[in-house]
């Protein structure tokens, strides 16, 4: 938000240097995040003195060219070359001296300099108006009155405004400083606790105008009073349009409003300086002369005033006319149709009161950003309306010439009253850290036009203004006098004070982190995709039940319209933006949450890993010339080594093929699934045109920690014995696992073995058999506090081989 200083000078009395001005705003909450200066005539003049014209003769070699002396009133007559057609000698003129930069009407800026033009020197330029920036006639130099004083500066003779702007980083709790009227009283506060100043805070005259004649009534119905709890609004006839004078362009210009008519320019000074918006009809548009404030069917069609044909929500508050055709997006935007021209005569000018929310849900639905919006979002003063149509019906009398055609039209069938809140001098006490007197809070509420209704020796009962939509509670109000008391003045107490904290293991911030590193140094990069995501792809690509998906309401982008149940398209999406930019070989990773409804306002949210894979195994190298690609078991390798990392073991292996894999596993507990992995569905990966194959592990975060926090941690000795290795080959059938293989030699020889490995897979009908298999396994066995000798380990294998036969039905080669 940008404030002016003199507008602030306008409805406060104060003399303030304007850095000191700018450390009080942020003193009391409104944060200076930048100031610049701004002049209302672009370069302020600088460098421009009225001179006069002592001689003009044409130039020998260009008939077009004049050869003049002028005095500035410094120094000698200087000699300057001018092309102007009306130069002639005893006018008073305008002069840019060497090294002046001069701004002209829609130009870039250029510096003068000493000069020769076709021989003659010239040591200077005399200005026309829109060289300067005053206008734009360029049929020649601009001549001054004779009276003119010689040697006057050309900003002290225009009058050049000099201003300085505060870029205020308004917080969205902060109603009541959403216009200079609302910073200058909080500006009045402070000085008044703080400076003896007298508080006083001047509005502009907001006379109630006397109606002698009720030429253009306009009836108002408002059907929708929860949206619109408030609706005035007056007509005004034989308005004149027209260009606004220089001190109301001046203070549009300063904030960056750009004036464009008198009428409009009068709202958007009464917007930014009493913070209402208001809006101007052309009455002669109104159908029926009547305005009817309410919501239209879903998908109507409304043309704004940017002449952009938009598609209205059932929603949305419309001001209609008598045929209910849209004329106004309620305190957002308004109509190509219904707003004034240049030729607008008659006009019904509004001042309202929207439901905050409302307007927060439709300004971002349409993606229009007004500043009257932005002011209604945050909780306009509802008990302004009137006095802010006033101020405007003023100025509009003053600057177009107005006539009073109505009687005022206030329509507010439940008024709002001001909040009344009890606080005690403890609890302000308690939550400011200062022991402030009874005395200092009364004065500081007095300050900030919080009145006073009971008084106790424990505290009081105020009654908090109407423009203060955020003061609900004593904790606020407590806030409101700490903002003027001044946060600097709070006390900071020399003892330290702290409370031992223990963190909870596992510590889940930590566990985040060892997964995270792994992968990065396994070659992964990390994606962070948004939760909000495309009900499309579970509605098309991987159909999800809808009682199950949380659907989001009033999304600013009608495409992202649902939480995402799963992580897989979040990462199918980030590698089809890869693929389609010339990166297919992706290992990708991403920590983040899925959303599911699982009843009646009901839902859960959970805590998921989720990697990809595609593309080739190996970077692009000479070395590699197989060009082989990522698999099944390139992805089983990373989870196997991700849970060994975490020093998990001992969990279920399941076989998986459901709607999301193709096939895979589950690694589980029981029904505690660690991690599902395996190949994306290809009609998926059609669905989404991704062209390679993709493998997709989902690791369940609250199952890991959960696992890590029932874990005991030992520590063993390094067998300082040498290990046996054996090797075996099964025949078996095609449907048993390895885990199968793996689990019965676990569980027939425990601690002396310490790994088991497949290292070949063999498969021949004609030589072992239709539907048969050949396994190589190999197996590692070490005594921990013995040297093993090998008939022991002869006997286990021996052992082992008959375990295979009966439970596997295998045939062992020899």
């Amino acid at each position: 938000m940008k404030v002016s200083y003199n507008w602030l000078k306008d409805y406060l009395d104060i003399n303030l240097p304007a850095d000191e001005l700018g450390d009080i705003l942020t003193a009391i909450g409104l944060e200076v995040e930048g100031m610049e200066t701004h002049e209302s005539i672009p370069g302020g003049l600088e460098g421009l003195i009225i001179g006069e014209v002592l001689t003009c003769q044409k130039h020998p070699d260009a008939d077009r060219l004049s050869i003049t002396t002028v005095n500035t009133g410094q120094g000698e007559p200087q000699q300057i070359v001018c092309g102007a057609p009306n130069v002639a000698a005893g006018q008073k003129v305008v002069i840019a001296t060497p090294g002046t930069t001069l701004y002209p009407e829609g130009g870039e800026p250029f510096k003068i300099k000493k000069s020769k033009i076709r021989g003659a020197e010239s040591h200077g330029m005399i200005c026309a108006e829109d060289e300067i920036g005053l206008g734009k006639g360029h049929d020649g130099i601009m001549v001054l009155p004779e009276e003119t004083l010689v040697g006057t500066l050309a900003a002290d003779y225009f009058e050049v405004e000099r201003d300085v702007i505060y870029d205020i980083g308004l917080t969205p709790n902060r109603s009541d400083a959403t216009c200079h009227l609302g910073v200058a009283e909080d500006l009045a506060a402070y000085l008044q606790v703080h400076q003896n100043h007298s508080g006083l805070v001047t509005p502009p005259p907001s006379p109630k105008p006397q109606n002698n004649n009720n030429g253009l009534p306009i009836e108002v119905v408002l059907e929708n009073e929860e949206r619109c709890p408030r609706y005035s609004g007056i007509s005004l006839s034989n308005i004149t349009v027209k260009e606004s004078p220089d001190w109301l362009k001046n203070r549009l210009n300063a904030i960056g409003v750009r004036p464009i008519s008198n009428v409009v320019d009068i709202t958007n000074y009464i917007l930014h300086g009493l913070g209402q918006p208001l809006h101007a009809f052309d009455a002669d548009k109104i159908a029926g002369k009547k305005i009817i404030v309410k919501t239209l069917p879903e998908g109507t069609s409304f043309l704004s005033l940017d002449e952009v044909e938009r598609k209205l929500s059932a929603e949305d508050l419309m001001i209609c006319d008598g045929d209910s055709k849209g004329m106004c997006i309620g305190g957002v935007f308004g109509g190509l149709e219904s707003g004034v021209t240049d030729s607008t005569k008659n006009i019904f000018l509004e001042a309202a009161y929207f439901n905050p929310t409302s307007i927060r849900r439709s300004s971002t639905r349409h993606n229009l950003r007004t500043d009257a919006a932005k002011v209604f979002e945050k909780g306009s003063d509802p008990n302004n309306t009137v006095t802010a149509l006033f101020a405007a019906v003023h100025l509009l009398q003053e600057l177009a010439g107005a006539e009073i055609a109505s009687e005022l039209i206030d329509i507010y069938p439940s008024p709002i009253a001001k909040t009344q809140i009890d606080i005690t001098y403890k609890n302000v006490n308690r939550l400011i850290g200062n022991d402030l007197s009874p005395e200092q809070v009364k004065n500081i509420l007095t300050a900030l036009k919080i009145d006073i209704l009971e008084e106790t020796d424990a505290g009081l009962k105020v009654s908090i203004p109407t423009n203060k939509a955020d003061v609900k509670r004593e904790a606020d109000v407590t806030e409101e006098i700490l903002r003027i008391y001044g946060f600097d003045n709070v006390k900071i107490d020399s003892s330290v004070r702290s409370t031992l904290n223990y963190m909870e293991k596992p510590n889940r911030y930590q566990i985040r982190n060892i997964l995270a590193d792994f992968l990065q140094g396994a070659g992964f990069n990390e994606i962070m995709a948004t939760s909000i995501t495309q009900s499309n792809y579970f509605t098309k690509i991987l159909p999800t039940p809808e009682e199950t998906l949380v659907r989001i309401n009033n999304t600013s982008n009608q495409h992202l319209d649902v939480m995402r149940p799963n992580m897989v398209m979040s990462g199918l999406e980030t590698i089809l933006n890869n693929q389609n930019r010339g990166a297919a070989d992706l290992r990708l990773f991403e920590l983040g949450r899925t959303y599911r409804k699982t009843g009646e306002d009901q839902y859960e949210e959970s805590e998921h890993l989720s990697l990809f894979l595609t593309g080739q195994k190996f970077s692009e190298s000479w070395l590699d010339q197989d060009k082989a690609l990522v698999s099944y078991f390139t992805l089983k390798t990373y989870v196997e080594q991700l849970l060994e990392r975490l020093g998990l073991s001992g969990y279920q292996q399941t076989s998986v093929a459901d709607d999301v894999f193709q096939y895979g596993l589950q690694y589980h507990r029981g029904p505690q699934e660690l991690v599902r992995f395996g190949q994306v569905q290809p009609k998926i990966q059609r669905g989404m045109d991704i062209k390679r194959p993709v493998f997709y592990a989902s690791f369940n975060i609250e199952v890991l920690v959960k696992a890590l926090k029932n874990k005991k941690l030992y520590f063993a000795e390094l067998s300082k014995y040498p290990s046996m290795r054996r090797d075996l080959a099964l025949v078996i059938d095609k449907t048993v696992n390895f885990s199968e293989i793996a689990g019965i030699a676990r569980k027939n020889v425990k601690k002396l073995l310490k790994s088991i490995n497949l290292f070949d897979v063999y498969v021949n009908a004609d030589q072992i058999g239709a539907n048969k298999k050949s396994c190589a396994i190999s197996l590692v066995f070490q005594g921990d506090d013995k040297n093993l000798k090998g008939k022991e380990v002869d006997k286990i294998m021996e052992k082992l081989i008959r375990d295979y036969e009966t439970k596997l039905n295998a045939e062992i080669r020899r």
